[in-house]
Parts: C-alpha cells; structure tokens; sequence
C-alpha cells in the first residue's frame, strides 16, 4: 500500500483533502502532519519565505520520507518556493505543490481563467507558476477564511461564491479555486457563476494516483 503524506499549514486544509482521497483513491495510505503556524507565521512576520521557513520545511518532509512516505502533498498554495526545494531534495518521489496538479490542467484550456484566493499571499506567490500565456484575472475573498476560521461556513462559501460571479463579469469563461480550504465552496461557486471550476484538492489527488503508479 503506497503511504502519501500529506503536510498541511492550515487545519482548514485537512478534512477536504482527506474527503477526496477517501472517495478518489482510497487503496492509498494517508499520513497529515498539520503545523498551522506556517501561515501564521508568514502573513505576520515580514520575512516572506526566508532560510527559516524552508528549513521548516525540509524538517516536515524528511519526517514523512523517514515513516516510510513515498509521495508528499504539501496543502497550502503560498509556499511554492520551499516545495520546489523539498521536491529536488526528494528528487526519487512525487513531491506535489498543492497548486501544481491543478495548473497543469488548467493551462491547456480555452478562455481566461479566473484565479480566488481566500489567503492574500497566495495571490503573489501562485499566479508566476502558470505559463506567462495563460491569462488571468485575480480575486481575493476578502473575510471569507475569517468566516471559516469562526465556523462560519456558509458565509465563507458566499463570499466565495461572489468573487466567481464579479469574474464572470469580469470576462472569465473558467473558475480555479486556489487553496485546498476552498474546495468545500466549488457547487456555491458554480451555482453562482454557471461557469466550470476546478479545484487544487481532485486535481492533486488524481496527478498523486497517477504519478505512483
């Protein structure tokens, strides 16, 4: 039985991921290691991803390779350049950015995609890693991981919910969802806007089945 871990930096990240897994490849062996204050930690300390910060994560993945994980998911999508870091380290397992499967999927398509983030940084850190001829158009849901974070999901889903449709107005013919958090809100997301929205949660869990094979 292949044993994927899965590291996450926000504990919103982890019930979404482990749902899709359940249903989409259950054969698969799943181990979470959640430290939640690497988001934290980012969005207040000014540093961005310093020395520090990957060390952190180098540490998070050498204790998943050393309890026998033959791939790793990392969960949280403001973090790319410590992932690509881990992945050359561990260079003989798929070592996935929680963004990486879905752009994959997302750059051949047709039209301008729309990208909502629900966590700031994640605006600056993802957009450079789709192909420069892959137009987009950005939206923060501003308040949206507040809501969630005091359980208030509903509220979370709408405001999500109403970013898709300012894209769709804003000429978007397809949605992304940028964090794993957001995933629970792709049906409110959809409903809404009418238009196809993808998630990095069912995009990472098929390129993972895929890649170990």
């Amino acid at each position: 039985m292949t044993r994927i871990a899965l590291i996450h930096a926000l504990s919103h990240s982890v019930a979404p991921i482990n749902e899709a897994f359940a249903r989409d490849w259950p054969e698969a062996q799943r181990m979470n290691l959640l430290d939640d204050s690497l988001s934290a930690d980012l969005a207040r300390g000014g540093k961005g991803l310093d020395d520090a910060m990957h060390e952190r994560f180098q540490r998070l993945a050498q204790y998943a390779v050393d309890t026998g994980a033959r791939g790793i998911l990392f969960t949280c999508s403001a973090f790319g350049p410590c992932i690509e870091a881990v992945a050359r380290r561990h260079a003989g397992i798929p070592v996935l950015k929680p963004n990486e499967a879905m752009i994959d999927e997302a750059a051949p398509g047709q039209g301008r995609l729309g990208l909502i983030a629900t966590f700031a940084p994640t605006l600056a850190s993802m957009p450079p890693e789709f192909p420069q001829e892959t137009p987009l158009e950005l939206a923060l849901a501003e308040g949206a991981l507040e809501a969630l974070n005091a359980g208030d999901a509903q509220r979370h889903d709408a405001l999500i919910a109403a970013q898709a449709v300012a894209l769709r107005q804003r000429g978007c013919t397809r949605l992304a969802l940028a964090q794993f958090s957001m995933a629970r809100s792709r049906a409110a997301c959809e409903s809404a806007s009418g238009l196809p929205v993808l998630t990095t949660v069912d995009s990472a869990v098929r390129a993972l089945r895929r890649r170990s094979a």
